[in-house]
């Protein structure tokens, strides 16, 4: 996603092993979608990385020094699909619970509003 005009997701890392049963959808995605993905994404750095002996995983690195790791083990070259277009259109911000459904800076000086007002 970008954020004032500047994409946040600077670099996708694809991690694969070139011999492991689990890696065969990345090893398809690689073949069929990453080179549509890269022409799409001009201002994304996409790297392949062979790791032997390991599980296959997208790891996703922004513009403010966080990064996202997602494990595609078994998975499809669609559903791979998806996840790098999802880690490219996050921010990459932490996911933070909110403790109430109203987030101000500046609270109502009233009180909140309920259906309760009796007159």
């Amino acid at each position: 996603m970008a954020l004032r005009g500047v994409w946040q997701l600077q670099k996708l890392i694809v991690n694969y092993c070139d011999w492991g049963g689990s890696s065969r959808g990345i090893r398809a995605f690689m073949e069929s979608h990453l080179p549509a993905f890269k022409e799409k994404n001009p201002q994304l750095e996409v790297v392949t990385e062979l790791i032997r002996g390991q599980h296959p995983h997208l790891k996703g690195l922004y513009g403010n020094k966080n990064q996202r790791v997602i494990c595609v083990k078994n998975m499809d070259p669609d559903e791979i699909f998806q996840y790098a277009t999802r880690l490219r259109n996050s921010l990459g911000r932490k996911v933070v619970k909110l403790r109430t459904r109203h987030v101000t800076k500046h609270p109502s000086v009233q009180g909140t509003w309920t259906t309760d007002v009796k007159f």
